[in-house]
């Protein structure tokens, strides 16, 4: 059962950076696992709160990757989110804690920096799940995926924000390949998902901006993650279908030559079922638990 527990926030001061992270558990752990990290992008640790509840007997930490939330101090003098970048820092990260290899949940463009860091430094995971990469270069419509994404960015660089996210729910909501039904039709009005329809100026949205072109382009290396160290599980949402990141998921599960394993929900199952975008993070934990004890099976 989910039960609060004390949150104690850390800084790791980098040559380049500040990380931001959160413990919740004792390190070393109490009982001899490995602590549970959890990471996203471009959603920082607060995104996880519901699922790290329904973890009380392991010790989980979460962060704020470069750039992002609490981790805006960055002295590389760049606004970019690059998966390689991010990587090096989880790398410092576990060595900073001094109580790896970790266990590692990993979301959405998270789950690109995941599989970038077990290809680098697999000594430092003991099992990697990545949900949801959304892996754009697996797809055998690459090229129509880019230019779907070329008119969310053309969206929000021209109307702001309400314009640019509509345009992204749009393209992340399509089901199959991206035909010309999907560029026949008209971009989605913001109104209609609550967004809003005023522009207010900024051009620096973490998810809508170039500043994460890099993450749907980045290919890890797949000989290094082929060699089973650490093992690899692919999770997909039960609910996400042929998305564009159900298809993504089976296409680097189909380079690794393995299945993708199913969990609750869809992309953001892990949330909170009270949450503005509601998910189901208890029946998500408990199927999170089951994989991480090695039953990747359903």
């Amino acid at each position: 059962m989910a039960q609060d527990r004390t949150v104690e926030t850390q800084t790791l001061e980098l040559p380049d950076v500040d990380l931001v992270h959160d413990v919740r558990g004792p390190l070393p752990t109490a009982d001899g696992r490995p602590p549970l990290l959890m990471i996203g992008q471009p959603m920082c640790a607060d995104g996880f709160a519901a699922l790290a509840a329904e973890f009380p007997d392991r010790t989980v930490v979460t962060y704020d990757p470069r750039g992002l939330g609490r981790s805006t101090t960055r002295r590389d003098g760049r606004v970019d989110q690059n998966p390689v970048d991010q990587a090096a820092d989880l790398h410092a990260l576990v060595e900073h804690l001094g109580a790896g290899p970790v266990d590692l949940f990993a979301s959405s463009g998270g789950a690109v920096t995941a599989l970038t860091w077990a290809a680098t430094h697999p000594e430092d995971l003991v099992t990697v799940v990545a949900h949801e990469p959304p892996a754009m270069w697996a797809l055998p419509d690459a090229e129509a995926v880019a230019r779907a994404s070329a008119e969310v960015a053309a969206a929000y660089a021209e109307r702001g924000f309400g314009a640019g996210m509509a345009a992204f729910i749009g393209l992340t909501s399509w089901q199959g390949e991206f035909t010309d039904e999907y560029f026949a039709q008209p971009l989605p009005d913001p109104a209609q998902f609550g967004l809003p329809t005023e522009d207010d100026g900024s051009r620096d949205d973490p998810l809508l901006s170039e500043r994460s072109a890099t993450v749907t382009s980045t290919r890890p290396d797949v000989v290094a993650l082929n060699t089973g160290t650490p093992p690899i599980v692919l999770g997909v949402g039960e609910e996400t279908g042929d998305a564009i990141t159900g298809r993504t998921t089976r296409g680097v599960a189909a380079e690794l030559g393995i299945t993708v394993t199913t969990f609750p929900g869809g992309h953001g199952g892990f949330a909170s079922a009270e949450g503005p975008w509601p998910g189901k993070s208890v029946e998500f934990g408990a199927r999170l638990a089951e994989v991480l004890a090695g039953d990747p099976s359903m």
